[in-house]
């Protein structure tokens, strides 16, 4: 009772394996000396011993034990470390198996082991964790990839190989950059399977893509199992398959498919790590494999090339047995792994020790409740100083094989990142790289560590990958599923406007302006899309349109197609193709025809702008008529001709026009009068939810017939004041009245009508690919004249003269620049007039008295009374006439200088 007292803490795994202890013993193999005893003395301990559990049998390995021992080689042969310590090494071989590999540590753990290098297996060390918990001893995995392993539930767990957490990423990553939305992963149905897809899933969902299957293969799986699951998933949509498997028994997947067909293509097939671990690990990789493999991209862990990194190659084959009996115990990445695993431990002791800590242990009291059962558990001793041991190894920060080694706070490696690497039928090549911190590059990750991290999507660069089929170019990524399924097409059961859709007894069941644009773009698809139309609706009245949408979301159609309207609400649910109409909602009401009054042509300014005109009006005529006066012939003779060419303009006439007293939108939200709408349409959840129109306002109407009857009856008369519907149908309501209704004001959606697929669905993108095909080759112009062409074409919009009155607020601006402009005008020639005037005075004095004196009736006029009529007389002469007096003051001047001259000479000459 005791015992189970004890575990009730536990998890059932670590139960399990304490009980089986006590009756199973499995043999203990220890390289580097025997094992440690508890030193009690504060002085360092002369031996310390490290258990090392894996699966002898393996890629990974086959690998690992040769670097294991190098590393043991060299830490104990290095005098700078531990100072004369040594470092043992117990190996325990968990043979592919969790019962056995928990039986192993069991055995490492009454070694007294510091550390436990080890699972490899994801499956054990979520067992094993349990154990390490429980006596403190830190628990460095060098393969175990699993996700789940986290360090919150498991403190002592420490992983020095990369997080498969990283790894899912960077494929996700990958399906984005490949702009792909699906994928099917192939997994073992394992911790270490099922955990990693779990954790791909959640990645491709942060890229708005999916798993849209998920299957699963037994461990172990023969060929007759794992081509029953290939053959299912063919029959499906998505084309890419995601591959995270054991590398000792993946390939068997790819043989399987090539079988099938499966590796040609169009065919995309992208594989975790495992699939490098396998090749690296064959010597050498033979042609049939790599045939068989072509066109695969696979990850694997990266680690940076180095000079240590080669000599330490080298040393790892002196080291592989010297009897080799197979080609596939080659070298992979798990070796760096496991070497820098060995080198951690030794530089943490080292730390460990410098700090004055030393290894002691001591007997578990709740293990030690059970010595009166059969099952011994004393044997196993808690690590003392485990705890603070685990923190000396988290606090280690150096630079081994695998790159730096430094750990975040889930005790997760720092700066994770993976080769992307092409399989040719050359061999593996590497067509650029992922980082945790850049994203895709074609340099390594350490170089960019010390640039600023940048995941932009222009900033994102992998080589050129040649697919399965040797073809360059990067595949759809998906078909039309195989499965004998049709494409179930939703289709509005209208009973109005049915020259957009409608029912038919053709074989298409259907027809009508967006069923020959589906079909049209249908037929552009590099694939056969066998489908299905099926009408939604009774008939009876228009179906709601959303209730369709809906259940396209609910999968109940793959596609809705007709004239559905792009709203936003819409497009959280479904996936809309590029528009083939336009649309948006428009205000339709009666009018009335007005023969215009004689007073029509003031209607397009206001009062105040007439006035401000006319001023405008008389102003620029008297500044043309003083500036033209003196120049053209026009603006001279008679007083009226002149009045005439100053004010002429030509008339204008105004012919018919057309009013409503329903101006637009406002006017509806204001007033409280009936609004009708098209049944089924989104026009009034609008009018209620945007617009706030009350409900009771809104009247649904069937088909064009009521839509007729309502206007023309009017709100006194049961009817509506005023329709408010899409574009496309007003057009077709305005043609069948003979243009009796007009659209008021502006359009005040915009929108457009577009097929609604399922989201994510990749049918959509092709769909609209080939509807902006049919755009540009003018197939839709010729299928909208097919359908949409009316007897009579009329005008949409009716002038609303009031709306549109300007005023002198919007020229005030022109004003001032017209009012500037002629002032230096006037002013200018003023001063011409009067610098003429000034020059010309004594002259125009001398012809005024000669007038005077010849035939005056007053005599004796004041000449400065008369020199503002003077001033007239130069400003009404023509320039030329001007210019000809001033020539001839000009000459007379120069005589009379001439003549002064000559007289005063001659009086000079005739002194004595």
């Amino acid at each position: 009772m005791g015992f189970f007292v004890m575990m009730r803490c536990d998890s059932i795994g670590l139960m399990l394996l304490l009980c089986v202890f006590g009756v199973w013993v499995l043999p203990t193999k220890s390289a580097g000396g025997e094992g440690f005893s508890k030193n009690s003395s504060f002085s360092l301990p002369s031996s310390v011993n490290v258990g090392a559990l894996f699966t002898y049998d393996s890629f990974i390995g086959r690998a690992a034990k040769p670097a294991f021992l190098a590393a043991i080689e060299e830490i104990n042969l290095d005098q700078s470390i531990l100072r004369g310590t040594k470092l043992n090494i117990v190996f325990q071989d968990s043979n592919c198996s969790g019962f056995i590999g928990t039986m192993g540590v069991l055995q490492l753990m009454e070694n007294k082991v510091v550390a436990a290098i080890g699972p490899q297996s994801s499956g054990i060390g979520h067992i094993i964790s349990h154990l390490a918990n429980e006596l403190h001893v830190p628990l460095l995995s060098f393969a175990a990839t699993d996700p789940t392993l986290s360090s919150l539930q498991f403190p002592y767990f420490l992983r020095t190989t990369q997080n498969d957490n990283f790894q899912m990423k960077a494929i996700a990553d990958f399906v984005s950059y490949c702009r792909w939305r699906e994928v099917v992963a192939i997994f073992v149905d394992n911790e270490y399977g099922r955990n990693g897809v779990s954790v791909l899933g959640d990645a491709l969902a942060k890229k708005r893509a999916k798993i849209s299957y998920k299957a699963a293969l037994t461990p172990g799986a023969d060929n007759s199992s794992i081509s029953s699951l290939l053959a299912s998933v063919n029959l499906m949509e998505s084309r890419i398959f995601v591959v995270h498997v054991n590398p000792d028994s993946g390939l068997n997947i790819f043989s399987v498919a090539k079988s099938l067909g499966m590796m040609g293509s169009g065919y995309v097939w992208i594989t975790t790590d495992w699939l490098l671990t396998a090749l690296d690990s064959m010597e050498p990789l033979d042609a049939k494999t790599m045939g068989l493999l072509q066109g695969v991209v696979a990850f694997r862990h990266y680690t940076p090339e180095s000079e240590k990194k080669r000599t330490f190659k080298e040393k790892w084959e002196n080291f592989r047995s010297k009897k080799r009996s197979r080609s596939d115990d080659g070298f992979n990445s798990y070796a760096l792994y496991a070497y820098d695993s060995v080198w951690l431990v030794a530089r943490a002791l080292d730390f460990f020790f410098s700090q004055g800590n030393t290894v002691t242990f001591s007997h578990d009291p709740n293990l030690s409740n059970t010595n009166d059962s059969n099952i011994k558990l004393s044997a196993l001793d808690v690590f003392n100083e485990g705890e603070r041991f685990l923190q000396a190894i988290l606090e280690i920060n150096y630079t081994g094989l695998t790159g730096k080694i430094e750990f975040d706070s889930e005790k997760d490696r720092m700066n994770p990142a993976y080769d992307i690497l092409n399989i040719k039928s050359t061999g593996p090549q590497r067509v650029g790289y992922w980082s945790n911190y850049t994203g895709f590059s074609v340099v390594p990750p350490e170089t960019l560590y010390s640039k600023p991290s940048n995941t932009s999507a222009k900033n994102q660069r992998l080589n050129e990958i040649i697919w399965p089929g040797e073809v360059s170019k990067p595949p759809r990524g998906w078909v039309f599923p195989d499965n004998g399924k049709p494409l179930k097409i939703g289709v509005p059961n209208r009973v109005s406007y049915k020259n957009y859709v409608s029912k038919d007894k053709n074989p298409l069941g259907v027809k009508g302006y967006c069923i020959d644009i589906f079909e049209a773009a249908i037929q552009l698809l590099p694939y056969p899309v066998p489908r299905t139309y099926i009408l939604y609706g009774d008939g009876k009245k228009n179906p709601s349109y959303d209730n369709l949408i809906s259940e396209v979301a609910g999968n109940s159609f793959d596609v809705a197609v007709g004239d559905v309207t792009i709203i936003t609400n819409r497009t959280k649910f479904v996936d809309f193709t590029q528009p083939f109409m336009e649309s948006g909602l428009v205000v339709v009401a009666p009018v009335k025809g007005a023969k215009s009054s004689p007073w029509s042509f003031l209607k397009p300014f206001t009062i105040e702008m007439w006035a401000v005109t006319g001023a405008l009006f008389l102003f620029v005529g008297a500044v043309i008529w003083i500036l033209e006066h003196r120049f053209n012939e026009e603006f001279r003779g008679p007083p009226r001709r002149q009045i005439i060419t100053v004010f002429w303009r030509e008339h204008s006439e105004h012919a018919w026009e057309l009013t409503s007293r329903i101006e637009g939108m406002d006017t509806l939200i204001t007033s409280n009068e009936p609004i009708g709408v098209q049944d089924g349409s989104f026009a009034w959840k609008y009018l209620v939810s945007e617009l706030n129109i009350a409900p009771s306002r809104i009247i649904q109407l069937k088909d064009e017939e009521e839509y007729l009857s309502a206007l023309q009856r009017g709100p006194r008369g049961g009817g509506v004041a005023a329709i408010v519907d899409e574009l496309p149908y007003i057009k077709a309501l305005l043609s069948n009245s003979n243009c009796k209704f007009r659209t008021v004001g502006q359009e005040f959606t915009r929108t457009g009508w577009g097929f609604a697929f399922q989201r994510d669905s990749p049918l959509a993108v092709d769909m609209s690919t080939a509807m902006l095909q049919l755009s540009e080759e003018g197939k839709l112009e010729k299928i909208r004249q097919k359908w949409l062409t009316y007897d009579h074409e009329c005008t949409m919009q009716i002038s609303d003269t009031e709306n549109y009155q300007i005023s002198v607020q919007s020229f005030w601006g022109l004003f001032l620049i017209c009012g500037i402009v002629w002032f230096i005008a006037l002013t200018l020639f003023c001063w011409k007039v009067f610098w003429q005037y000034h020059r010309l005075r004594p002259e125009v004095i001398d012809e005024e008295r000669t007038s005077e004196e010849a035939g005056s009736s007053r005599p004796g006029r004041s000449l400065r009374a008369a020199s503002f009529k003077d001033l007239i007389k130069v400003v009404d002469k023509r320039e030329a006439e001007i210019k000809e007096m001033l020539r001839e003051k000009s000459s007379k001047k120069l005589k009379a200088s001439q003549s002064s001259a000559d007289n005063s000479q001659s009086k000079h000459s005739e002194t004595p």
